[in-house]
């Protein structure tokens, strides 16, 4: 089943360049004073329930627009959305909080916004101040408050209000390493309890560790989709000729930085594809190779 359908959404801007061009267009109703700007062009997809699925795409490539449309938020041009359960989202900062209101007033408000009676918002108000750890400032306006604090707040809530789905925007980067940790690790619980997530990040690991199948949009279109570990490889090697195509002029084919500086690699032998079990281990276990994968220069395992 799915928990999340788009269906051929697009969203258009229009661009005008001076204010009095609205009202020319308004008024004289001849002539076009603006330009089109579609910031979404035909993106279908389907986020199956229990899933969770990430979008990745440079700033600007349309990443916060379609999450602001899943969520109802903004409206499409064209297409339809179909969600199926209770949606939780964190969009950008300042989303869905009155500035004017104090942290444990946002809670409530917030959580009236999702359905929940005032009786179930105080029975899950400890576990949602445990969580954000922002101590007295939940009795504080949160114009008072930094992103940070802003951000501690609002995803304590979203995690809370026991949604069905969740949508998480980039506003986690705002947030202290610490806290970024506990927030992967309550979305991989989430996602062990059955929860569909869509999140949008350019963290490449967090994308490929969590998430079941990734997007990848590029001026509003959907340029790949499907397993992240294509996905991500497709988008960091498009990155990288785009950045340095000096490097894609320079190396050939199966020539990486080592030989482009003076140093040769060849095999020594057969390629080994697994490693049996070694009996002696001298680590202490802090840090764990998980896997080894080697690409070529598109970023495409090498077979």
């Amino acid at each position: 089943m799915d928990a999340v359908a788009v269906d051929n959404i697009s969203k258009n801007y229009r661009i005008y360049s001076k204010p009095s061009d609205r009202l020319k267009e308004l008024f004289l109703r001849k002539g076009r004073f603006h330009r089109d700007f579609w910031a979404l062009r035909n993106v279908t997809l389907r986020v199956r329930q229990g899933s969770t699925f990430g979008v990745i795409g440079e700033n600007g490539s349309g990443k916060s627009t379609l999450l602001q449309i899943i969520a109802g938020t903004l409206q499409p041009t064209q297409g339809t959305v179909v969600l199926s359960g209770r949606v939780a989202a964190l969009l950008e900062l300042g989303a869905g909080f009155n500035p004017e209101f104090t942290g444990r007033e946002n809670v409530f408000l917030n959580a009236a916004i999702m359905g929940l009676s005032p009786q179930q918002t105080l029975e899950k108000l400890p576990e949602i101040e445990r969580f954000a750890e922002i101590g007295s400032f939940i009795d504080q306006p949160v114009k008072t408050y930094s992103s940070g604090m802003y951000v501690r707040l609002a995803f304590a809530v979203s995690i809370n209000v026991e949604p069905e789905i969740l949508l998480v925007d980039e506003s986690l980067s705002v947030g202290d390493i610490y806290f970024q940790q506990r927030c992967m690790r309550k979305i991989r619980q989430m996602k062990q309890e059955g929860k569909t997530i869509v999140f949008v990040s350019h963290d490449m690991a967090a994308v490929k560790n969590l998430c079941d199948s990734a997007l990848w949009l590029e001026h509003g279109e959907i340029r790949e989709l499907g397993p992240p570990d294509d996905v991500v490889g497709q988008y960091l090697a498009a990155m990288t000729l785009r950045r340095d195509p000096y490097a894609a002029e320079t190396l050939l084919p199966g020539q990486g930085l080592l030989a482009e500086r003076g140093t040769e690699l060849e095999a020594a032998g057969p390629v080994v594809r697994s490693i049996p079990n070694i009996d002696h281990r001298w680590g202490n276990r802090q840090a764990e190779i998980l896997g080894i994968q080697l690409l070529d220069q598109n970023g495409r395992t090498c077979e």
